[in-house]
């Protein structure tokens, strides 16, 4: 697993998981939270704090090292990195879960690795006429993600990777599909969208032929469904809503595919919508979402309807936005306005 001198070797690891590169310890991390069933984006940020806890320490394999190693790489980290709190913490969820896991070291000692204490910050909340503003100034799909994320709550990754057959139209609601926490919830589908959304299928369903014809083939099936359903990557149903506009090879089959519209294509677009729109607040896209529960407390909505259609574990999370009303603070009338 290590050089004569302890340290890890200094070629690169790819993003898949190899089973002949047993020895290197990144590829053992990837297979233990795919068995774990941890999501990709754990595993990119997970493998990403070992590889730069590794390279601070000058490759020293981590069997080698222990609770001092990981204290002094949390202190750069808060002291020469300057990150937040909550960047800090997931480093250490990392180490932690890499030394006991995947290494199975007991680490006993854990008080100087502490977990960060967590300051409060409000959210970005934009006014009803902020909102119609900014999505004034978007146009095409970036526009629909746009409106579906406020009309519904959706978290930026769920809206780009939603299929088309999550939608129902009929019924008014949209069934978000291992949302965060691996949970499946369902949101309200906005009827302002539903010309928009109707055209963008349209849309999608040209592009799909086009493909298919051309030997693209449609999106992947998540985990084992598509070995269960062989046929669902030919139906419309289960092809991606936003389409990227450009294919892929896979690499672990060599297929040729189409994946679903980048988030930095949404990002980008809300945030250029926002400076032509003179907007002065922080806007991105969970601003979005952070209006949508607001909006919904302001007009009388239970805390905890909210608290679904946000996907929120803890209702503790979701009582932030009894804090940002348009009643000013906590929803104290000023006594300045009596003068």
């Amino acid at each position: 697993m290590s050089d004569a001198n302890g340290l890890v070797p200094a070629s690169p690891l790819g993003r898949q998981a190899d089973v002949a590169r047993k020895y290197r310890i990144l590829e053992r991390l990837r297979r233990r939270l795919r068995m774990l069933h941890y999501s990709p984006r754990t595993e990119e940020a997970y493998c990403d704090w070992v590889r730069r806890f590794v390279l601070f320490h000058g490759r020293r394999h981590p069997a080698t090292m222990g609770e001092g190693e990981i204290g002094q790489f949390l202190t750069h980290l808060a002291v020469e990195g300057k990150v937040s709190a909550s960047t800090q913490n997931q480093a250490r969820n990392a180490l932690l879960f890499f030394y006991r896991r995947v290494l199975c070291q007991n680490l006993r000692d854990l008080d100087g690795i502490a977990p960060a204490k967590r300051g409060q910050r409000l959210p970005v909340v934009l006014s009803l006429g902020e909102v119609r503003l900014l999505l004034s100034h978007m146009r095409g799909m970036p526009r629909l993600c746009a409106t579906l994320m406020y009309g519904s709550g959706m978290r930026l990754g769920e809206c780009v990777s939603m299929r088309v057959k999550d939608v129902d139209l009929e019924r008014g609601e949209i069934v978000i599909r291992s949302g965060k926490g691996d949970r499946d919830r369902r949101v309200p589908f906005p009827a302002a969208a539903s010309r928009a959304f109707v055209a963008q299928v349209r849309r999608v369903e040209q592009g799909f032929a086009r493909d298919r014809a051309a030997g693209v083939k449609g999106a992947v099936i998540p985990n084992a469904l598509g070995r269960k359903l062989p046929n669902a990557e030919r139906e419309l149903g289960w092809q991606w809503t936003f389409p990227a506009s450009r294919t892929y090879v896979d690499r672990d089959t060599g297929d040729r595919r189409r994946h679903h519209l980048h988030e930095t294509v949404v990002q980008r677009a809300v945030t250029s919508a926002a400076r032509e729109s003179g907007i002065r607040k922080r806007v991105h896209c969970h601003a979005l979402r952070h209006s949508f529960a607001t909006h919904l407390l302001e007009s009388g909505c239970d805390i905890r309807t909210i608290q679904e259609l946000l996907g929120h574990s803890s209702l503790q999370t979701t009582m932030i936005y009894t804090h940002v009303l348009n009643k000013g603070a906590l929803g104290v009338r000023s006594p300045a306005n009596s003068l």
